[in-house]
């Protein structure tokens, strides 16, 4: 059968396809299916074509398919570098900002810290001494009494490691203080005590003593006589031996002649030997307290009948 050709001698099968084409973009066919392939039902159609263009093969497929698989693994890749994710900015800032008080707290402990340490070094073992909690009885004796050995005469058969103890109070560099152990060291630390003690006996009946321990009684720094009667009279420190560890301290009353136990633990354990057994009459004698005299009220005995 003699094939059919129209006016231009093109035959019918390519003209039907150059038509549908045509048709195509026109749109009388209707809305053309996405790029991707899927319908709008989101289901992508069977390819007709695949098995042929597999077949023929050729390197346009090829590296169609090598483009699609690079495509579908960048994002895999992509996330994999990405790793955990980071603060932002605006958290770094925050953090930035709660920073500095830390600092600043660091460096007022720094400087309290260098303060104290400077406080130390600046003050003498005397002062230091006096100013802990529970020897507010003592007062500071003057260096210069402390260096002449006719004042200091006798102590150093009561004292062990004398020499020591010395240079301790009076702060004088000992060489041989790195070669003491511990235990040692313990042991020059109370004799530094004691000694200062048995010295601060022997000063405060001197004329500059009394001066410094006038200050103390009239600001009642000693205590006051628990005696309802007495009124809050300030007593002095008295002990009842010469001898170190004899006797703890007590406080003698002016008025009612009484002595009595300090109030605080810490003060009632000081040796009475640090103060002396004549301090407070000596210095009755060479400063005379005003005061009323004691009036007793006298008692009387009721019966009740029954």
């Amino acid at each position: 059968m003699a094939s059919t050709t129209n006016r231009n001698g093109s035959e019918p099968s390519e003209m039907m396809s150059r038509l549908n084409i045509e048709e195509m973009k026109e749109g009388r066919f209707g809305a053309i299916a996405p790029v991707s392939g899927k319908t709008s039902d989101g289901i992508q159609p069977p390819d007709s074509n695949a098995d042929s263009r597999k077949q023929n093969g050729g390197p346009a497929y090829e590296a169609s398919q090598a483009l699609h698989l690079l495509q579908e693994s960048a994002p895999a890749v992509n996330n994999r570098n990405k790793g955990p994710s980071l603060p932002s900015r605006g958290a770094d800032k925050e953090k930035s900002k709660q920073s500095p008080p830390e600092e600043e707290e660091y460096v007022e402990e720094d400087e309290e810290s260098s303060e104290m340490s400077a406080s130390d070094e600046d003050g003498s073992w005397i002062t230091w001494f006096c100013s802990l909690r529970g020897n507010e009885f003592f007062c500071e004796v003057d260096e210069d009494y402390i260096q002449d050995d006719f004042n200091l005469t006798g102590l150093n058969s009561l004292v062990p490691y004398y020499d020591y103890a010395l240079d301790m109070i009076l702060d004088v560099e000992m060489p041989m203080e790195e070669s003491l152990t511990e235990e040692q060291q313990e042991i020059v630390e109370s004799a530094a005590e004691m000694l200062y003690g048995l010295i601060h006996a022997r000063y405060i009946v001197t004329n500059r003593g009394m001066h410094a321990m006038f200050e103390k009684y009239r600001t009642a720094a000693f205590g006051r006589c628990p005696s309802v009667f007495c009124q809050g009279q300030p007593v002095l420190p008295v002990g009842l031996s010469d001898l170190p560890r004899n006797y703890t301290v007590n406080v003698f009353c002016p008025r009612c002649h009484g002595l009595y136990f300090p109030k605080s633990t810490r003060q009632a354990n000081i040796d009475g030997a640090y103060f002396g057994t004549t301090f407070p009459h000596l210095y009755l004698i060479t400063h005379p307290v005003s005061f009323r005299a004691l009036t007793r009220v006298p008692y009387r005995i009721l019966y009740f009948s029954l």
